[in-house]
């Protein structure tokens, strides 16, 4: 173990002997029921995606939480990610970014196997002599990543000169499958399919066959596709617009997975006329009071929640008042019986309450996504049943 490790795991030891006035609790009851519910939805077996610290959630919670069910890989997007999982599981890792090629005669292969789709990958892992698996990655019509059918053959042929390699896989990204154009869907998994066919006609077997994430999994209709990458829907973020029809089909059937709770640390008796945070945007129309919350965008509070987001004291909602600083927020306590030390629900892990990631990416027109990766990785993160 190498001496960063050593430091960071007395640093996180150290840390649990404080209280914490901010705290994620990620529900591994919700994220295996959403696993479970993915998977009979598409009929495929599952690579869960972990990447971007597990979509905010914590890579390793999440991979701890996973120990429970069987899947071919956990997918990630980089090296020191899959190193992340190797510290609480044993599970097979798919590594998805690039990645240098000089790197790979530095790196482990701990069961790790990883997505190529040029031919200097190829040659830098068949040089490192070790047994490794790679699933060749096709471009479909992302345009970011992956080969042409043309080039299909050449890259079979690279991995199959290197008696270490070993082609398992083959996958793509779909560009549209949250959107309402189903042939553009369509228009990839026919590209997709012939890719694979091409790779038959090479004379290699793969095995795990994927196109679909989470939204994919639900339109596309593959002929070789055995497998599906479930990413933010594993989390119980619903990966369509609340105006797609499939939007509705999943709605009260996910479970959000996360959620983020702060702690009143300050009350403040406000006079009429006084202002708020910077450049006072918002001013007390009355005498008011107001509490102070010790996490800000920082911590991953969105800014442009300012003056306009909510959160939750029990079952009332009160509104984020003045600029979101950087390590701070200021709501408004009204009439509510509040007094410091009690908790404030930030992002709420019940899909209908209007401070969900749901409910909050629509309102204002934000990215979930983002929303749930911008979460600072200095908030302490615990797993709950």
């Amino acid at each position: 173990m190498s001496i960063r490790k050593n430091i960071d795991r007395f640093l996180r030891g150290f840390e649990k002997l404080f209280t914490t006035q901010n705290l994620i609790e990620v529900s591994k009851t919700a994220l295996l029921h959403n696993f479970d519910m993915f998977a009979d939805l598409s009929g495929q077996q599952i690579i869960p995606v972990l990447k971007g610290n597990a979509y905010g959630h914590s890579i390793e919670l999440v991979a701890a939480a996973l120990k429970d069910r069987s899947f071919p890989y956990i997918a990630v997007d980089g090296y020191f990610e899959a190193l992340r999982i190797r510290e609480v599981s044993k599970q097979p890792v798919l590594v998805m970014g690039a990645i240098l090629p000089e790197n790979f005669a530095r790196m482990k292969y701990d069961n790790f196997a990883f997505v190529v789709q040029d031919v200097a990958t190829i040659h830098a892992l068949g040089q490192t002599g070790k047994r490794t698996k790679v699933h060749l990655e096709i471009n479909t019509g992302m345009n970011r990543y992956g080969v042409q059918l043309g080039e299909v053959a050449t890259l079979v042929r690279s991995i199959q000169s290197y008696k270490n390699l070993a082609l398992e896989g083959v996958m793509s990204h779909l560009a549209d499958s949250d959107g309402n154009d189903l042939a553009t869907v369509e228009a990839a998994v026919n590209i997709f399919d012939t890719c694979v066919e091409a790779v038959y006609d090479a004379g290699a077997k793969p095995t795990i066959l994927h196109i679909s994430q989470s939204a994919g999994s639900l339109k596309a209709r593959s002929t070789h596709a055995n497998t599906m990458r479930l990413g933010i829907g594993l989390y119980g973020i619903n990966p369509f617009p609340q105006d797609h029809v499939l939007h509705i089909k999943l709605q009260g059937k996910l479970q959000p997975a996360l959620r983020l709770t702060s702690t009143i640390t300050k009350i403040i008796e406000l006079q009429q006329g006084e202002g708020v945070s910077y450049n006072y945007t918002f001013t007390a129309p009355n005498k008011m009071r107001i509490g102070v919350l010790p996490l800000g965008y920082y911590e991953g509070v969105n800014r442009a929640l300012s003056n306009t987001g909510t959160m939750k004291i029990g079952n009332a909602y009160v509104p984020i008042i003045g600029w979101i600083c950087m390590n701070h927020t200021m709501i408004n306590l009204d009439d509510l019986e509040v007094r410091l030390g009690d908790k404030v629900v930030v992002y709420s892990n019940n899909a209908s309450d209007q401070n969900s990631i749901d409910a909050i990416a629509y309102e204002h027109d934000l990215f979930a996504y983002n929303l749930l990766t911008a979460l600072s990785s200095d908030v302490r993160r615990i797993l709950i049943g």
